[in-house]
């Protein structure tokens, strides 16, 4: 059962709460060095506009765990978000304080309240009940569009969704659909690409995918795992000790299911784990012992190049080596380079591999860059996803909601959830790395197979059994 979205519901003149990420990266200076995070969650703020609601916008940016620390600000969004949608986007000094109720009560039809961080209250992790009424108090309907953090139970994109009727953004929505017609409608051969550093980071994406897959290849550290299961010596490469057996047995279960389990023949080696790295190409079965794996070698970029050409439809997530070492970054690029061109239903997701087909200026060959990191592979394992879960079912009767009622919430309580404060730290901003395509963002639909019935079955398999990136940067080879 597809979920809501904010088009099926009347939004003209209601204040709409709208959980987006804006979690973007910045420098030492609080500069936003990449904004596609912003810009990937304009369709839903513009549509919004367009029909006259009262947009109140709410995201997190960094960890600045529980506390205010004016390093995490979002007063740059604010900013940057004013001069991409050309007009004034005002920006309260605090969550639910006097300043965001003062500017939410005086909005008028069409405008915009940018909310200050709402990790800068404890109780948005812990899902406060008291802190969730205070946030649904400012608005009459909830839209969730920041699906790169649908999978945490937050009081911004899951308690809210108790008190006021709440649907998907166009971004959330989009994200769905996608996922659910790679996953559930996959026309075949479906070729699975998983890298980054670790087996047990994918361990159950690999169970889930193995019985719809044809073709699953392996790359990046977590490929060293299964070298050294198969027994290969692989210098001092990274490799999981206690996921050897957990390795034997995907590559059982690939063999008893048929599924092509595709690993690298050769590496490109480093003397050190630093980009100024001594580098020298090996086959698996001659790593020197003062060398580690830290990218796919030239023939294994082509085995896999052939086996992407051979796909109809594509899932990749994850780099191929540590590409933010640019002498061991060809084997993503190569791989970025196959999928775009591959003419396949593409889903690419997490920061490495969206960042390899951005550089390469082919956001728009794929079918959908996804912005989730964690979010995507819960959604590929078949998590439930609470930011999702408490979106309202299209085909339901629409929910009526009652206001919160904050009568039993005492001066207590109340005091409990007042905004905390911190030392300023005068350390970088650390920040997700941007995951959304910037000239692009709506998924090429149109070449996705599946018809309107099998999107709405689909989303059912979804809603019912995975209702769901800072996207968290892969370090390939740490």
């Amino acid at each position: 059962m597809i979920k809501k979205t904010f088009k099926d519901i009347d939004v003209t003149g209601k204040k709409v709460f709208v959980r987006v990420d804006f979690n973007v990266p910045q420098d030492e200076t609080g500069k936003i060095t990449d904004d596609t995070r912003i810009r990937a969650a304009l369709p839903t703020i513009n549509y919004l506009v367009k029909q006259n609601a009262k947009v109140i916008l709410c995201s997190h940016l960094g960890r600045p765990k529980g506390v205010v620390n004016e390093k995490y600000s979002l007063a740059p969004i604010a900013e940057r978000l004013s001069e991409l949608i050309n007009m004034k986007v005002k920006m309260a000094k605090d969550v639910i304080g006097s300043s965001a109720k003062g500017l939410v009560a005086e909005m008028k039809e069409g405008e915009i309240v940018l909310l200050e961080n709402v990790r800068f209250h404890a109780e948005e992790e812990a899902n406060d009940e008291a802190f969730a009424k205070e946030l649904a108090s400012l608005a009459d309907v909830f839209v969730n569009d920041a699906f790169g953090v649908a999978h945490r139970a937050h009081a911004s994109n899951a308690g809210i969704a108790r008190y006021i009727p709440a649907v998907a953004g166009f971004l959330m929505d989009s994200e769905l659909i996608a996922l659910s017609n790679a996953v559930n409608n996959a026309e075949k051969p479906l070729v699975v690409i998983l890298g980054g550093a670790k087996v047990s980071d994918k361990i159950n994406v690999i169970s889930s995918l193995m019985s719809r897959a044809n073709t699953l290849l392996i790359g990046g550290a977590m490929a060293n795992t299964f070298l050294v299961a198969k027994g290969y010596n692989i210098g001092f490469s990274k490799f999981e000790e206690d996921r050897i057996d957990v390795a034997k047995s995907i590559m059982e279960q690939a063999e008893s299911l048929n599924v092509k389990l595709v690993l690298p023949v050769d590496v490109v080696a480093g003397n050190s784990f630093a980009p100024t790295a001594k580098r020298k190409n090996f086959t698996i079965d001659k790593i020197a012992s003062d060398y580690q794996a830290l990218d796919i070698g030239k023939k294994t970029r082509k085995l896999f190049e052939k086996e992407i050409k051979k796909a109809k439809t594509i899932i990749w997530n994850g780099p191929m080596g540590v590409f933010e070492f640019k002498k061991f970054r060809k084997g993503t690029l190569a791989v970025a380079k196959a999928v775009a061109k591959s003419g396949a239903v593409s889903i690419v997701g997490g920061g490495d591999s969206v960042a390899a087909i951005q550089e390469l200026g082919f956001a728009n060959k794929v079918t959908h860059l996804s912005t989730g990191g964690g979010a995507t592979l819960k959604f590929l394992e078949g998590a439930t996803l609470p930011g999702v879960a408490m979106l309202e079912d299209k085909d339901a009767p629409s929910k009526t909601k009652k206001s919160p009622d904050f009568s039993k919430i005492d001066n207590k309580t109340i005091a409990k959830n007042s905004v905390k404060k911190a030392t300023v730290s005068a350390k970088p901003k650390e920040n997700a790395k941007t995951t959304v395509p910037s000239k692009k963002v709506e998924p090429k639909t149109a070449s996705l197979k599946a018809t309107t019935t099998a999107k709405t079955s689909a989303s059912s398999k979804t809603t019912t059994a995975s209702k769901k990136s800072a996207t968290t940067k892969s370090k390939t080879n740490k």
